[in-house]
């Protein structure tokens, strides 16, 4: 069955970033006669695009248009600890690390939910495009209805709990009407969109190189960038400039497009190769987490997504240990970056997923 309120008013907490999805969120369950109440997460500092004080105004704004209380919710420190520093660990580590999935899992439904039960709040609902619904084996997640919105890759690592108290209500539309539900009830909010970038929210237009460096400025260190074979082709200037698949900005050249294939943070080695070089058959995946709680039937075949805009590729997957995975591809793929996620679908449900470690 579907997840829904509509004939059940209750209270009711929207995250709202102060963006068109999460206002509309807050004006369409208002209309469905539910209490309605605004929270907004004030994560980073000024500069960033997303969940700074320029968001909170934007959200309060919506908040008193619609009539509804706001709360803001300082987590600075929290998304500090949680968020950043792992992100600025893993490009010293050389992998690419998926900071969003992690925001979800413990900041957006976490700290949110924590606060919306605190205020008396039986539901937390966000603008993400994602369907969840309950059977009797419990919570199911799909992808959104809007393939070009689908967020579900970034939602995988939600548990049954969180997911019984959360609403997605923007799940069967599309984003052009969400545009104009917003229009007609004339919110104050821009719908061509702040918050349209799927880039990360606390990354300026500058890349996360310089992000890094202010954390960690050793990691600007001089070294080698090699062929497969070992052959020195040239020099980089730190490998947090680097992840697996770039093309540009390399540096060296040869009679074909060279791209990233690997980085040694040990040796402080960039490997590049020919794209055929940079393609892999299998991938291990760690900390890997079951919506559902348990792993699907392993004799099976299921998609699985190794980054936010990959198609996905059919694969099977055989258990390492309770929470690792060998993860073997029908086809081989390019470009399958340490620390990005992996995440499995049956059609078009997601069923969970793990970190990309080595690959094969």
């Amino acid at each position: 069955m579907n997840h829904s309120l509509t004939h059940t008013p209750k209270r009711v907490a929207v995250g709202m970033s102060g963006g068109l999805d999460s206002s509309v969120v807050a004006s369409l369950l208002k209309d469905q006669g539910h209490e309605v109440i605004g929270l907004t997460l004030h994560l980073f500092k000024e500069g960033s695009r997303c969940c700074s004080l320029e968001d909170v105004q934007r959200a309060q704004r919506v908040c008193e248009h619609l009539g509804i209380r706001h709360y803001t919710l300082n987590a600075v420190d929290l998304f500090e600890e949680t968020i950043i520093q792992p992100f600025v660990d893993e490009y010293t580590r050389g992998r690419t690390p998926s900071p969003c999935v992690l925001c979800n899992q413990y900041i957006k439904f976490g700290i949110l939910h924590t606060r919306a039960e605190q205020l008396g709040c039986s539901h937390v609902a966000t603008g993400h495009y994602v369907r969840i619904e309950k059977n009797d084996d419990g919570w199911h997640m799909y992808r959104g209805r809007d393939a070009k919105k689908d967020q579900s890759y970034f939602l995988h690592r939600l548990s049954q709990e969180q997911l019984e108290r959360s609403l997605f209500p923007l799940e069967g539309w599309s984003k052009d009407r969400v545009r104009a539900y917003a229009d007609e009830r004339a919110l104050p909010v821009s719908i061509s969109s702040k918050a349209e970038s799927q880039d990360l929210c606390f990354i300026t237009e500058a890349g996360p190189a310089p992000f890094v460096e202010q954390y960690r400025p050793e990691v600007k260190r001089d070294g080698e960038i090699r062929n497969p074979d070992g052959k020195a082709l040239g020099a980089h200037h730190g490998i947090h400039r680097y992840t697996v698949g770039q093309r540009k900005g390399l540096g060296v050249a040869a009679g074909a497009p060279l791209y990233v294939k690997e980085i040694d943070p040990v040796t402080n080695t960039v490997f590049v190769g020919f794209r055929e070089q940079v393609r892999s058959e299998s991938c291990r995946l760690d900390d890997v987490h079951w919506i559902a709680g348990r792993p699907p039937d392993p004799e099976r075949t299921y998609a699985i997504r190794l980054r936010y805009r990959h198609d996905g590729v059919s694969s099977r997957f055989t258990a390492v240990n309770e929470h690792t995975l060998d993860v073997h591809f029908d086809e081989p793929q390019f470009a399958v970056a340490p620390g990005q996620a992996g995440v499995f679908y049956d059609g078009d449900e997601v069923l969970g997923g793990g970190w990309i470690g080595k690959n094969g």
